[in-house]
């Protein structure tokens, strides 16, 4: 998600020329084998699995902090989610990260696509347990492209401007920079073992009335597609879950995965970004609780119970009492659908009403660091806030953003006030 430091500087979203990288290799040159995080043999890719690159500089070795580092054009397993990760998740990537791909079904290579270098607001409070489990990696927004079977990535570091007295300085890119391919696999029915255990959680959970409300001016329930229901490998995540006390506050979130998804693919969206936060970035899950295409549907994020206060990794330090709703796409430039915007106000009137309270009023929520706020201070912010509201980012988009105020006032309605 297109972020921006608030500071007198600031931090460029964009790097000057991009860099350009050896010829692309002949067609039938043999790829280097990849690394792949998934198990061996093609029946288990075929249920998904991440390819894992590691990226070089133009001289072709991989020394840390190389201001320029690329992958050359090549051929790679199918894939439809891509995005670069880093070693250390306490080092930001000032820079440009542009990848092209080619799409499996006619062979055609997309042009120069930029990836969201500034993604670590989007992680576990510090010093949760989460947080300091060493498995943690710096990390770009991932991109949606549908399903490719080629791929080429260029990286440049920012140049920030010299003086009189000195010449223009390049900042040096986060060492371990690699390229993560994700194929998000196709959602299979449960183990026969698990259909008694499942039963209780069905693939979609339906819509409640309003004369089945759990309390004053809580929203009906909306129509939720469960884990089951998109189709949620439970053996990536970690096992158990972990809550946070009540919910006060709905943080809006934009996926910046891109636009370029039909309605129908939203599952393997969300199974590609589950994927990525998970074996790419290192969580215990899927960071958002809750999910919403443009379409209007909405997905259970976060494991832990669709009614609970499940705690996620969504908005940095003000995960505590909260819940993240990511709406699948990037709204920089791109307006939301009327339908996304009704989801929102439907699953914020359900959710935060079952904690009384008001999508029209203000709350307070207190810090965890490592945001702008200082640990521990408590922060006045909307009930219905944008991830900006609580970090120096431009999420969810100027776009999806300044519609807010609209779905609080549904959600508002929905709840009868």
């Amino acid at each position: 998600m297109r972020g921006f430091l608030a500071s007198s500087t600031g931090v460029t979203c964009a790097a000057a020329l991009a860099l350009p990288l050896a010829p692309p290799a002949a067609a039938t040159t043999s790829p280097t084998p990849p690394v792949t995080r998934a198990a061996a043999g093609p029946e288990a890719y075929a249920a998904g699995g991440t390819q894992s690159l590691p990226l070089a500089s133009r001289s072709g070795d991989r020394a840390p902090g190389a201001a320029e580092q690329g992958l050359v054009r090549r051929d790679v397993r199918p894939f439809s989610l891509v995005g670069v990760v880093w070693d250390n998740p306490a080092t930001e990537l000032h820079g440009r990260v542009e990848v092209r791909t080619r799409a499996t079904a006619t062979g055609a290579w997309s042009g120069w696509r930029e990836l969201e270098t500034h993604n670590a607001d989007h992680a576990a409070d510090p010093g949760t347990p989460e947080s300091t489990s060493g498995r943690v990696r710096g990390a770009t927004a991932p991109l949606w492209v549908g399903e490719s079977d080629g791929v080429e990535v260029r990286v440049r570091a920012e140049t920030t401007p010299g003086t009189a007295r000195t010449a223009p300085a390049r900042s040096r890119l986060p060492g371990g920079l690699r390229l993560e391919l994700v194929d998000p696999g196709k959602a299979a029915p449960p183990p026969a073992h698990r259909a008694r255990t499942e039963a209780a959680q069905p693939a979609v959970l339906p819509a409640r009335s309003a004369r089945q409300k759990t309390k004053p001016h809580a929203g009906p329930r909306p129509r939720i597609t469960t884990r089951r229901g998109w189709g949620a490998d439970e053996k990536l995540r970690e096992k158990g879950f972990v809550y946070t006390k009540k919910i006060k506050a709905a943080f809006v979130h934009h996926s910046d995965t891109g636009n370029n998804y039909r309605c129908s693919q939203a599952p393997s969206v969300i199974r590609g970004i589950y994927r990525y936060h998970v074996n790419s970035m290192g969580w215990r899950d899927l960071g958002y609780n809750f999910l919403v295409d443009k379409c209007g549907n909405i997905y259970e994020g976060r494991a832990g119970g669709v009614s609970k206060p499940v705690l996620g990794a969504h908005t940095l330090g003000f995960n505590s009492d909260s819940v993240g709703i990511a709406v699948l796409g990037t709204y920089s430039s791109k307006k939301p659908s009327s339908a996304a915007l009704k989801a929102i106000a439907r699953l914020t009137a359900w959710k935060v009403g079952l904690y009384g309270m008001n999508p029209r009023g203000k709350t307070y929520l207190k810090s965890g660091g490592g945001n702008l706020y200082p640990k521990g201070e408590k922060v006045r912010l909307n009930v219905i806030s944008g991830h900006r509201d609580g970090f120096a980012t431009n999420c969810p988009g100027k776009k999806l953003y300044a519609k807010l105020g609209t779905a609080r006032a549904k959600a508002a309605a929905y709840q009868g006030r």
